[in-house]
């Protein structure tokens, strides 16, 4: 029977035995901050190490954690999970990690053969074996192909995660890697293909990053030709310093019709676009003239497909914010098409060209909604809507201009992924691959709940809980959000979440607060800067509405939150240390005051505020976790995770927050991989270890001492 929102799950988690959460005792003395600054200080990473030990002794040593690591790992490396699907050379392609790959292959097959129930998979790139073969610790990150035959593409490979990689030419028909073929070394760099034997590069050309922003990214784009020196490629386009990034990227339309772009990222959220023409002399650009907040859906016979973030006024006809419109790149102002304009509770995430059209996926109070559009002759789009659940997510798995099938993800909280197939041609729909139970979802259910926040907006939220409860507050609640970027968080299956949390009877909640994108840009704009507080202020609120309708109560609330989701985290943490028993702070940003010199926090300026700017500081002042922990203030004992390889975020702000509470003598759980980057794990072990030991913390904090 389905509950009401006041009506959901009771305590159940009495079968999960264990002491109280161990309050964790101190080791030495932390290093100074100028050490724990840098990241491979040896007084640093042997602090590192004796925070990891301690944490591993304390949590690993439980006796859960063998069988919450064995079920994450099992379900990360089920054969049967979904093998996502990506467009090369007119066949489909897949990395694959499992036991027997856990750095993964790259394989291919046909589209006939994908849909089959069993596909028959060829591998063209064994990372495992060329790790071994080449003593590297490499992380395959993806591929840029030389369309529309993708005869040729460049393989991105990391070392343990980073975001600098070193980039190879690659044959996707033979399998291999091309003999004395472009190769490009390490760094943070992109590349476009222009035509079989020129490259667009954008990198650190100097090598002692007098090509690179104060964000750690190039700023200089150059044409290097085949059988030429690096050091003999010609400048094609300059940004500055002061830049995020310049990056070059190709797109091709169903006809083959290429456009080159160079986009300048002037800001995180504001670019300026510029074409490249060749011409006997040489590479020119030539800028497109566009608004500054857009992103580049595709190219759709000759028009380029844009998804805008601000209004766009062209002559006398104005396009709103949120909309998605196909423009002429030559002469934007002329007879632009809109395909979709949202309403005020709507977003569109997402619109990729196919050879039939247009698909574009979105969200009416964060309930999905996708449809196929096709232009008529008269330049005017119609839709065909395609029904999908609620409560679910729907994302576009892989699309193609060269293509008429292009692929839909949906999936939930509870609903493994499922792979639906678009022809985009004429309409019709197909369910052809379905991810099996991961985890054992048959009593639970899913509801989305509304609060109001401390302004009075209405903030949605999605709870997940057992459908045999009763309201007695005292039930463990796990609550997450993010809440920045425009990045929208929406229902995902977790297998992680729902072996070790779920599946033991924990409730699980997901606030879609400001900052983020389920509303469409304004909800950004919103908690951008410093609006932010209204984005802690609104999880807050849905901490405060758990406790209200008697699903929890402070007592048995967690929270966990990663990136920008680790900054909330941060900020819950000194703002409302009460309201908390666990809070998980995964790969943060804690240090707002100094953010912006710290691996490449200076791009995220246009989203945080300057802490230089006299305008901005006060407000980053008035909520840097790091500056705000006090002495003599009850904090909950956190869960602090971070990568030593992250080259994005950087260790130092989980350093230094750690290092805070020992000298405050606060206990915490700090746990450091070496690897991983961002992300912070990069193959299956990784995860299902990082994850186990979450899954103890929250359970020792939340639901020990057993509650009935």
């Amino acid at each position: 029977m389905r509950l009401s929102a006041v009506l959901v799950m009771s305590g159940v988690m009495s079968s999960w035995l264990g002491s109280p959460l161990a309050e964790a005792a101190s080791v030495s003395s932390a290093p100074s901050e100028q050490a724990l600054s840098q990241v491979m200080n040896p007084s640093a990473l042997s602090w590192v190490r004796a925070q990891n030990a301690r944490t591993f002794d304390s949590l690993q040593s439980d006796p859960r954690y063998q069988g919450f690591y064995d079920s994450i790992l099992k379900a990360e490396q089920s054969p049967a999970r979904l093998p996502t699907p990506e467009f090369i050379g007119g066949r489909i392609w897949n990395f694959w990690q499992d036991a027997r790959h856990p750095r993964g292959i790259w394989r291919e097959t046909s589209l006939a053969s994908y849909e089959q129930t069993q596909p028959s998979w060829t591998t063209r790139l064994d990372v495992d074996a060329l790790a071994h073969d080449e003593h590297a610790n490499w992380v395959f990150q993806g591929s840029e192909c030389l369309h529309p035959a993708d005869a040729r593409c460049l393989v991105a490979l990391s070392d343990a995660g980073e975001d600098a990689v070193t980039l190879r030419e690659f044959d996707p028909a033979a399998g291999r890697f091309v003999t004395n073929g472009f190769a490009l070394p390490r760094g943070k760099q992109s590349a476009a293909w222009i035509d079989r034997d020129t490259l667009l590069v954008a990198r650190d050309w100097s090598g002692a990053g007098a090509d690179l922003t104060q964000s750690g990214y190039p700023f200089v784009v150059k044409a290097w030709h085949r059988g030429t020196k690096l050091g003999d490629a010609v400048e094609v386009m300059r940004g500055n310093a002061q830049d995020v990034e310049v990056d070059p990227t190709a797109l091709v339309d169903e006809h083959g019709q290429q456009l080159v772009l160079i986009n300048r990222g002037v800001t995180f959220f504001e670019s300026r676009y510029a074409a490249v023409i060749k011409t006997p002399e040489g590479f020119v650009t030539r800028p497109l003239n566009l608004p500054g907040k857009v992103t580049i859906a595709g190219f759709s016979s000759g028009r380029l497909v844009l998804l805008l973030a601000q209004d766009w006024t062209l002559g006398t006809k104005r396009i709103p914010s949120g909309s998605v419109v196909a423009i002429d790149p030559a002469d934007p102002a002329r007879d632009p098409e809109l395909i979709k304009q949202p309403t005020a509770n709507q977003a569109i995430m997402d619109a990729r060209v196919t050879r039939g059209g247009v698909l574009v996926t979105g969200y009416d109070r964060v309930q999905p909604q996708a449809a196929l559009y096709h232009r008529g002759t008269d330049g005017a789009w119609q839709a065909h809507a395609i029904a999908v659940p609620g409560n679910e997510s729907v994302k576009i798995a892989a699309a193609s201009p060269s293509s008429v099938t292009a692929f839909l993800d949906i999936e939930g909280y509870i609903q493994p992924p499922q792979l639906w197939a678009a022809d985009t041609a004429t309409d019709a729909t197909k369910l052809l691959h379905t991810t099996p139970d991961l985890f054992d979802a048959g009593n639970l259910t899913v509801e989305q709940l509304w609060t109001r926040s401390t302004d009075g907006t209405r903030i949605p939220y999605f709870l997940v809980h057992r459908r045999d409860v009763v309201p007695d507050g005292r039930n463990p609640v796990l609550l997450t959000a993010y809440g920045g970027f425009q990045a929208s968080y929406l229902p995902t299956y977790y297998p992680d979440v729902g072996a070790t949390w779920l599946a033991h009877g924990g409730v699980y909640a997901v606030a879609n607060i400001r900052g983020g994108g389920e509303f469409g840009p304004a909800w950004h704009e919103a908690g951008r800067k410093s609006g932010r507080q209204r984005a802690y202020d609104d999880f807050a609120s849905v901490g405060r509405d758990l406790v209200a309708r008697h699903i929890t109560s402070s007592g048995h609330l967690g929270i966990r939150g990663r990136s920008n989701g680790g900054l909330l985290m941060g900020v819950e943490f000194t703002q409302h240390p009460d309201l908390w028993k666990a809070v998980v702070i995964g790969v943060p940003l804690l240090d707002m005051l100094h953010y912006d010199k710290m691996a490449a926090g200076a791009s995220w300026v246009d989203e945080y505020g300057s802490p230089a700017n006299p305008a901005e500081r006060p407000f980053l002042e008035s909520i840097s976790p790091l500056q705000h922990l006090r002495a003599g203030v009850d904090y909950p004992t956190p869960f602090i995770f971070t990568s030593t390889k992250d080259d994005r975020v950087g260790p130092v702000h989980a350093r230094l927050f750690a290092a805070r509470l020992q000298e405050l003598g606060r206990p915490f759980y700090y746990y450091e991989d070496t690897e991983g980057g961002h992300a912070g794990t990069v193959n299956a072990p990784e995860i299902a270890h990082e994850r186990a030991l979450e899954a103890v913390y929250l359970t020792r904090a939340l639901a020990d001492p057993p509650l009935h």
